[in-house]
């Protein structure tokens, strides 16, 4: 693991560097792949080595720490990301990376435990069945990337999704039967684990779809530069750094599936304020939900992780962790795909339907699209049709767009209420079993 971690990071940092003196797009997606490749194998070794290399009593703390960089990125790096727009320039998004990346690579190896490296098991990696899991990963990915735009049974997109199933079933077929599988699906025959992914998958598509949906309402209908949204986003990353110790502490005193039913039902709430949100929503609107969710959070992640991970043995929890994150990752492309086809797909229909009330005189409408309803009622005579509807379309399109995030919203927090409706359902973690 020590080796792993170094090389994953070097990596990462190399990518970094590319990024930012990247002379075209094609270059600079090329490097995101590379920083993709190397965070996809971070993230998993770290859930690994909380439960590996720390004993079951340190395990609440390790998963706070480990759980606070995962959800804690997406909600601050706004901030820190539009900062360093406007003040340097986009390359500085990259470079920020290269000290710590540095630092890190040249720790780690005298603050790991010193580990044989087993380079046999590369002579008995299944190459195949990597394939097709890249195969099906990248063709789902891509799908759900233009779905949104020309739809999800266009022709692009039906051959997508039938390649991503068509290589996903032969995957599991080949990974199933396979003396030495790439991933131990049979971890899934694991209810606690089986319900912690669905879990984490909720939590995907909730947290990467209201990390996504924020600043896409900011920047449109409120006009708010890349600081300005980072700022308002803050405050669930405060909520969350607040949140993470009490966490912890409770963590290590209830029953997971308790808690997990807690966070994710205050999440559905959160989620379900924003809903409600009117036009002209800004910070003090958005406070209490971005606190409500910035809470539930937390206790989405780490009673969810030990569910699913606190179930299994030393030797199933690497793989276990790598799929346990894939899951939330899924969720979040899942969510952001479901998102857009909202944006897109009901937008125009908001809008068609706020026009025929306005032609037809309903003050309410005038009022929804920020209309002063006096000069609403009281059209001056000499004003064209075509001056009118220049006016006008600017501010129904806002406001059918806004109406369409709502509804964004309202599909985020029923997501969250499957998870949970799925706790029940988890069985009692291996470790807290063998304590009762």
């Amino acid at each position: 693991m020590r080796w792993l971690f170094v090389a994953a990071i070097i990596l990462f940092t190399l990518a970094s560097v590319g990024c930012a003196f990247s002379g075209s797009f094609a270059t600079l997606v090329s490097f995101r792949l590379l920083q993709g490749f190397a965070g996809g194998t971070l993230i998993p070794a770290v859930f690994s080595a909380v439960f590996l290399l720390f004993p079951i009593r340190l395990h609440p703390i390790a998963t706070t720490m480990a759980g606070i960089m995962a959800v804690l990125a997406p909600t601050v790096g706004p901030v820190v990301g539009g900062w360093i727009t406007e003040t340097y320039s986009w390359h500085w998004l990259f470079l920020i990376n290269v000290v710590p990346g540095i630092i890190a690579a040249a720790a780690t190896p005298f603050l790991l435990p010193r580990d044989r490296p087993r380079f046999s098991d590369l002579a008995t990696l299944d190459g195949y069945s990597l394939a097709l899991m890249a195969i099906s990963l990248a063709s789902l990915e891509i799908a759900l990337k233009e779905a949104p735009q020309y739809g999800w049974l266009s022709p692009l997109c039906t051959v997508l999704f039938l390649l991503s199933a068509a290589a996903a079933t032969a995957f599991a077929f080949r990974t199933l039967k396979a003396a030495h599988p790439v991933v131990e699906l049979s971890t899934l025959g694991a209810r606690s684990f089986a319900i912690g992914c669905a879990l984490s998958f909720c939590l995907g598509v909730g947290l990467f779809g209201s990390v996504y949906l924020m600043p896409v309402f900011l920047a449109y209908v409120r006009h708010h530069d890349a600081f300005e949204i980072g700022t308002i986003m803050l405050v669930t990353g405060v909520s969350q750094l607040v949140t993470a110790p009490i966490a912890g502490m409770l963590e290590s005193r209830f029953d997971p599936r308790w808690l997990s039913a807690a966070g994710f039902g205050l999440f559905a709430l959160g989620l379900a304020c924003s809903a409600f949100q009117s036009r002209i929503a800004d910070f003090d609107e958005m406070f209490w939900p971005q606190v409500l969710r910035g809470v539930a959070i937390m206790f989405c992640l780490l009673p969810p992780t030990r569910l699913a991970l606190g179930s299994l043995t030393a030797t199933q929890v690497p793989d276990a962790s790598g799929l346990f994150n894939l899951m939330r990752n899924l969720g979040g492309a899942i969510g952001i795909a479901l998102i857009d086809t909202i944006l897109y797909g009901r937008t125009g229909g908001h809008a068609e339907a706020l026009r025929d009330r306005l032609i037809a005189g309903d003050v309410t409408a005038a009022r929804a699209i920020g209309l002063d309803v006096h000069l609403f009622t009281h059209r001056p005579p000499d004003v064209s049709d075509a001056t009118v509807e220049a006016y006008l379309r600017p501010m129904v399109e806002k406001a059918a767009f806004a109406l369409s995030v709502n509804e964004a919203w309202a599909l985020l927090a029923c997501v969250a209420l499957v998870g949970l409706l799925l706790v029940p359902f988890a069985g009692l973690p291996r470790q807290a079993a063998d304590t009762l």
